[in-house]
C-alpha cells in the first residue's frame, strides 16, 4: 500500500460488521441522547469516506445524518471552511437545535437547498477530508480515519471526473493542498478507529475492514 507523508500501515486488518465499528465510535454516548453524537469520517479524496459514512448512517437508523464538508467548501475554500461549519452547523446542532444553513457561496451562485441537521438527530457523521482536523476536535466525540492506497484513491477520483476538464484541473490543485494538510494534521494518530478504504479483498456484505482501534471514549 502506498501511503502519504509518514502515515503507517495500520494493519493487521480484519473484516468486522459495520455495527461493530458503529459501537466503537459511539461508546460512551448517553442514553437517551441529549444531543447528536458527532463523529468525523476523515481520509483522502477517493478513499471511500462517503461510502463508509453512508454505511454507518444506515446501520444507525433514521436518526442519523451525514454532513459532507464538500458542501461547506463549495466555492468557498478547499479547507478553510471549518469556522463557518462550527458557527452555523456544529454549535447549534450540539445545542440540540435543528439546523438549516445556506452558505454564502450557495446564494451567490444560485445553488438551491441548505446544509441541514434535523431536530431529533442522534448521530451526526461529518464526512470529508480534514473532518477530524485539530481545530474541530472540541466539536467531535469520535473520529474514524479511512486509510487508502494513494494510487487506488487517485484512480477513483480520475475515473469520476475524467470527462470534466475543469474538474480535472481542480483535482490536481486539490491533491497538492490535501497532501500538505493531511500530512501536517496526521489525523490517523487521533482516530478512534482506522478503516481500510481500499482493501485488497472486498469484505463480506455488511462488513468493513478495520485496523487500529484506539479505544478512546467520548471527547464531548
Amino acid at each position: 500500500m502506498r501511503l502519504p507523508g509518514g502515515e503507517p500501515d495500520r494493519g493487521p486488518w480484519r473484516a468486522v460488521p459495520v455495527t461493530e465499528v458503529l459501537g466503537l465510535l459511539t461508546a460512551g454516548r448517553p442514553v437517551p441522547p441529549t444531543r447528536p453524537w458527532v463523529v468525523a469520517v476523515d481520509g483522502r479524496g477517493g478513499s471511500g469516506k462517503s461510502t463508509l459514512a453512508g454505511a454507518l448512517a444506515a446501520a444507525a437508523g433514521p436518526r442519523a445524518t451525514v454532513l459532507h464538508t464538500d458542501d461547506a467548501a463549495w466555492h468557498h475554500s478547499f479547507f478553510d471552511w471549518d469556522p463557518m461549519l462550527v458557527e452555523h452547523v456544529l454549535e447549534p446542532a450540539r445545542a440540540g437545535r435543528a439546523v438549516r444553513f445556506t452558505p454564502p457561496a450557495w446564494r451567490e451562485r444560485g445553488r438551491e437547498g441548505a446544509i441541514e441537521v434535523p431536530a431529533g438527530c442522534e448521530l451526526l457523521l461529518v464526512e470529508g477530508c480534514a473532518a477530524a482536523r485539530r481545530r474541530l476536535e472540541p466539536h467531535l466525540d469520535a473520529a474514524v480515519w479511512v486509510q487508502s492506497d494513494m494510487d487506488v484513491a487517485d484512480g477513483r477520483m480520475h475515473h469520476r471526473d475524467s470527462d470534466d476538464a475543469e474538474a480535472m484541473a481542480v483535482m490536481a490543485e486539490w491533491n497538492a493542498a490535501e497532501l500538505t494538510l493531511l500530512t501536517a494534521e496526521r489525523a490517523w494518530e487521533r482516530a478512534t478507529v482506522v478503516v481500510a478504504g481500499t482493501p485488497p479483498t472486498p469484505p463480506p456484505p455488511g462488513h468493513v475492514v478495520v485496523g487500529a482501534v484506539s479505544g478512546r471514549g467520548a471527547r464531548g
